[in-house]
């Protein structure tokens, strides 16, 4: 784990995986999703920071690799890294792992929308500095 690299632990459980024990495959962008939250909770900007500034973040792209499964009763690391922060746009590697074995990694574009309208908006300028200072040189 990189001084940039934000992380929270995670278990498995049975709601997690398929009838085979292995995690289903959405369920990682599910355990990314926290970490990207907590992530931004982590910086200040939790869920009273974005209703107060009429934002909301929505995914707009994603590409995503699977290399080994989780299974049930795993404990998971769930990786986010900020890579790029832009007027209204932040890109984040992210990565799912069990101890130093690396399951699942993925890079995620995540827009800036205003809550009414659901139209892309630019970041609050302290969010965009803050984040900056955050991402990776």
């Amino acid at each position: 784990m990189s001084a940039a690299e934000f992380s929270i632990k995670l278990r498995v459980y049975i709601e997690d995986t398929d009838a085979g024990g292995i995690v289903y495959y959405v369920n990682y962008l599910k355990f990314m999703e926290r970490a990207r939250t907590e992530f931004m909770r982590s910086l200040g900007f939790g869920k009273d920071y974005i209703f107060n500034h009429d934002l909301m973040f929505v995914v707009r792209d994603v590409a995503i690799r699977y290399r080994a499964p989780a299974l049930l009763d795993d404990e998971l690391e769930a990786a986010a890294t900020l890579a790029e922060a832009r007027g209204a746009t932040l890109v984040l590697r992210q990565a799912i792992r069990r101890g130093r074995e690396l399951l699942a990694s993925a890079e995620v574009t995540i827009a800036c929308v205003d809550r009414a309208g659901v139209r892309p908006r630019r970041l609050p300028r302290d969010m965009l500095d803050t984040l900056r200072a955050a991402q990776i040189h």
